[in-house]
């Protein structure tokens, strides 16, 4: 077998140097990224300057908070999912709303009944956590496990959430429509039409280009023409556009060049205090699941389509003779499909878990040595994975299994929290593992990085920041 430069660099890295250890991972924001960073002044003696991978923030006043222009704001979130919905969306959005709630905005919440909760399949429709009100859609949730089931479901949502809007908009109201179901915008933009309020995109993954990427629908078919159409119509009325990495943005401004002084590029985020570093020897977690004494490699959450689970596979094929546990965490479409290979190949180095409720992620998540995240070969400008920023909080290294051209790259290039593997290329995240695994103390430097990483750009309150930014801009 001939090794690739980069599993020749890996076995000498101790005796190197951490540069020739990332030979393979681009240290380089490409010239359109570069270009992109821009400069854009704020009220209140601001300035912002922004690039792809950050939004930081240069300070020419002091620091106030709950001021009088930001007592204005009204916010109306929509959204299909919310807890007690575990999915990942709707606790982010949780989080987000706790975060703004902070900086003195009144936040209303519109979402649905769960279809992704443990312990209840209704919730109230009105409940006041705080000062922050939540409206439940009286919508119910059918065959929420199968694609026509969901999409009636997102059918159902939008055209309630059109009505909650028709009848609650308000004059300073600024609405916040994610992409939870992908066509909710369309109910934001047609209220809009009548009422003429600002209104904020959010788009979690980009259709219909998700569809096209996975061969649901051709792009020459006129669905997607159409909805291309209307997402043109939709982004150009918006006041502004939130996207969770570069790539997205600029296949944004590729379908919608119009809005290109539009878009934000904001990264989801992971919580320091919730998701602290525990050695697994005091981890009930790890502990109940025997996972103390053996290596083990995580992957927790969505086991979806937009997700590489073949090189993972391939992997596990690889060290199946070594003391060397695999983890899989959560559930979604593939997540069936995966364990029937699993078991057709006999693979005894596999534990399966559902979703765990989100007192447990704190131990579920440091339950390991190491944490995945991947995404599919062709879709890494269409989806951000959000599972990244809380293993970040873990202080445990990542491999991201990810296309060249991934954000994530980037990322760990500049962190220097992991390595990035190509999709299909299980010997390089073989040998990645077994150097984690026989060298304790570069596991423990890149877990380091790895929440160093996240606290210097990801928790909750740096990001809520930059939302703060993109609402006050849709109101001047």
């Amino acid at each position: 077998m001939v090794l690739s430069e980069w599993q020749k660099n890996l076995n000498s890295y101790s005796s190197i140097s951490e540069n020739q250890y990332l030979t393979k991972i681009d240290t380089e924001l490409n010239v359109n990224q570069q270009s992109d960073i821009k400069t854009r002044k704020i009220s209140k003696g601001k300035t912002y300057t922004t690039s792809p991978l950050h939004s930081v923030e240069l300070d020419q006043s002091s620091e106030t908070s709950n001021t009088s222009y930001d007592q204005l704001i009204n916010v109306s979130i929509i959204t299909e999912f919310f807890p007690p919905d575990y999915a990942a969306t709707g606790q982010l959005i949780e989080e987000l709303v706790k975060q703004l709630e902070k900086q003195g905005i009144r936040i209303r919440v519109f979402t649905g009944q769960p279809g992704y909760a443990f312990t209840t399949a209704k919730a109230p429709a009105l409940e006041q956590l705080g000062d922050i009100l939540v409206q439940r859609s009286r919508s119910t949730q059918v065959w929420s496990n199968r694609i026509r089931g969901k999409a009636i479901n997102g059918v159902l949502f939008t055209l309630r959430a059109f009505l909650h809007i028709i009848k609650n908009v308000r004059k300073n109201d600024v609405f916040l429509l994610t992409s939870a179901p992908p066509f909710l915008s369309v109910a934001g933009y047609l209220a809009h039409l009548l009422l003429k309020f600002p209104y904020v995109c959010l788009i979690y993954d980009l259709y219909p280009d998700i569809a096209i990427a996975l061969g649901v629908v051709s792009k020459k078919h006129w669905l997607a023409k159409f909805w291309w159409a209307i997402n043109r119509q939709i982004w150009q009325k918006s006041k502004g556009i939130i996207v969770l990495s570069p790539a997205m943005k600029e296949r944004v401004i590729a379908i919608c060049p119009e809005v290109a002084d539009k878009v934000s590029v904001i990264h989801s985020w992971g919580d320091p205090e919730l998701i602290v570093p525990i050695a697994k020897e005091n981890n009930w977690f790890a502990k109940e699941h025997n996972l103390v004494n053996k290596f083990t490699v995580l992957y927790s959450g969505n086991m979806g389509r937009c997700h590489d689970l073949d090189t993972i596979l391939a992997t596990a094929q690889q060290l199946q003779d070594e003391p060397i546990q695999f983890v899989c965490i959560g559930g979604g479409p593939k997540r069936e499909s995966f364990i029937q290979d699993v078991t057709r190949l006999g693979l005894k180095n596999f534990i399966f878990l559902p979703y765990q409720d989100k007192s447990v992620l704190p131990y579920s998540l440091t339950a390991c040595d190491l944490s995945l995240v991947s995404v599919e070969a062709g879709l890494e400008s269409l989806v951000a994975p959000s599972k990244l920023y809380p293993a970040l909080a873990t202080g445990r290294p990542i491999a991201a299994i990810c296309p060249e051209d991934s954000y994530l790259r980037s990322l760990i290039a500049e962190g220097k929290f992991g390595i990035s593997i190509d999709n299909g290329d299980s010997n390089a995240l073989a040998a990645f593992i077994r150097k984690l695994k026989s060298d304790r103390q570069l596991t423990e430097k890149m877990g380091n990085a790895s929440r160093e990483y996240l606290q210097s750009n990801f928790t909750p309150e740096i990001i809520a920041k930059q939302y703060l930014n993109v609402l006050r801009e849709s109101m001047m």
